[in-house]
């Protein structure tokens, strides 16, 4: 099964039927990319509120949420990413409004973005760094909304997962680049795609997302990447804060 052409068929639906949302009172959050460069030394923890995938069904549908992303803060994570897909994820863009109004880390809206409206939603909802996915755009639109969402003064996360994508996501002169671990076509996760197309030192920030587990999973990437996505291991752990805490490898 082809996870992405289902799910951006879905997407293109949904873009055009956009339920509104109610702007929440803008917060002043520091900048991911600035935060990571100014703490070298460490390994960055982007958690992740994710109530379930495509491939594993429900994952935490019961999560409290706003306390999920509490103890995220409180444990020291440089970005909560909250999945605002809701029909295969099982998000809401209001889960981000609620969210963004009880923490002040940055927030990045985790969708499958093809549309400005889509931009302008998550700035209203609070979010401060949006996801764009290679994969799931052609050039000229992955360059526009690139574009569309720093001049909203959004931070973007430009994901890939294969050697084209990573130059397509270098081309546009990313800041902050995700390699996904997770083949979204099949939904596979396999940590040496970060492995393979781990990049020398640079002004980017690189990010290795998904299949992340332990500590000593980090410690296979934290030489050539600056921080991981984490989801479903969070969402599954019984003390969210104390896996954190194992994940923040030391860089140095």
């Amino acid at each position: 099964m082809d996870f992405l052409t289902t799910i951006l068929n879905e997407k293109k639906q949904e873009v055009e039927n956009l339920t509104a949302v109610q702007a929440v009172p803008t917060k002043q959050r520091a900048s991911f990319y600035q935060t990571v460069k100014e703490q070298p030394e460490k390994m960055h923890v982007i958690g992740e509120i994710k109530r379930a995938s495509p491939s594993k069904g429900a994952i935490n549908e019961g999560v409290d949420i706003l306390k999920q992303a509490q103890d995220y803060q409180q444990a020291g994570v440089s970005a909560i990413s909250v999945l605002t897909d809701p029909v295969f994820f099982k998000g809401r863009i209001n889960d981000l409004a609620a969210i963004a109004q009880v923490v002040d880390v940055p927030i990045l809206c985790k969708d499958f973005i093809i549309d400005e409206r889509q931009l302008d939603r998550a700035k209203k909802a609070g979010a401060s760094i949006v996801l764009l996915i290679v994969a799931a755009l052609s050039a000229k639109r992955l360059a526009e909304l690139y574009q569309g969402a720093e001049s909203r003064g959004l931070e973007v996360l430009v994901e890939v997962h294969d050697a084209a994508e990573l130059e397509q996501a270098q081309a546009i002169g990313a800041k902050i680049i995700g390699v996904n671990n997770r083949n979204l076509k099949t939904f596979e996760v396999s940590l040496q795609t970060s492995v393979e197309l781990a990049q020398p030192e640079s002004p980017t920030v690189y990010i290795s997302e998904s299949g992340f587990k332990t500590g000593a999973d980090v410690e296979t990437v934290k030489q050539n990447y600056h921080g991981v996505l984490v989801g479903e291991t969070l969402m599954r752990a019984n003390d969210p804060a104390e896996k954190i805490r194992e994940l923040q490898v030391s860089r140095a």
